[in-house]
């Protein structure tokens, strides 16, 4: 793994909370719990890279974010992982350690307590500086504190190939694999050759 830069993500950031499947991880203690998440945005806020999180008050994350954890990690899997994704997402930490249940590995973070997860080729460590309750939702707005990433995802340029990941993307109860590039920011307007 190597740590770049957030400005040198690329690509449809937007989709890799909602359709990459991203899996947000929190440590309190001993306790490590991990949990699907697709309601979130990464992006800029006052020229810092920002990650926003919308979580339910009533997941066991949400409590542990809320009872002192100051940080977690959003993970992204490859379609090899299709079953822990679902396991991750369907059960409670409350009741399984799931990286125990899944084979998973916790990986020590550079810059915040909460662990990433070993097998993931991009994780990102964020660092928690504002909890708004929305009511049905809370929203965490964090600093991105520091990206990394796969060595074989990144180009001879340095740039993120986010693309060979393999992510997935889940649509009314079915997973896809991220397919081929079908065009680029400007095609619409380019000049015709």
């Amino acid at each position: 793994m190597r740590e770049v830069s957030a400005f040198d993500i690329t690509g449809n950031v937007f989709d890799m909370i909602f359709n990459g499947k991203a899996i947000l991880t929190v440590k309190k203690g001993d306790i490590i719990n991990s949990m699907t998440i697709s309601w979130g945005a990464l992006g800029y806020l006052w020229k810092k890279p920002t990650a926003t999180m919308y979580l339910r008050p009533q997941r066991y994350t949400c409590q542990l974010l809320m009872d002192g954890c100051d940080s977690y990690t959003l993970s992204f899997l490859g379609s090899k992982y299709e079953k822990e994704i679902e396991y991750i997402g369907r059960h409670s930490g409350r009741d399984v350690d799931k990286f125990k249940e899944m084979n998973l590995t916790p990986q020590k973070s550079s810059k915040i307590n909460a662990p990433a997860i070993a097998e993931s080729p991009v994780n990102i460590e964020c660092k928690v500086v504002n909890v708004i309750e929305l009511g049905s939702h809370d929203m965490f707005i964090a600093k991105v504190e520091a990206v990394h990433v796969d060595e074989k995802l990144l180009d001879d340029k340095g740039r993120l190939r986010l693309e060979d990941a393999n992510l997935l993307a889940y649509s009314h109860g079915e997973y896809f694999e991220l397919g081929e590039k079908i065009g680029k920011f400007g095609f619409s307007v380019a000049k015709k050759k």
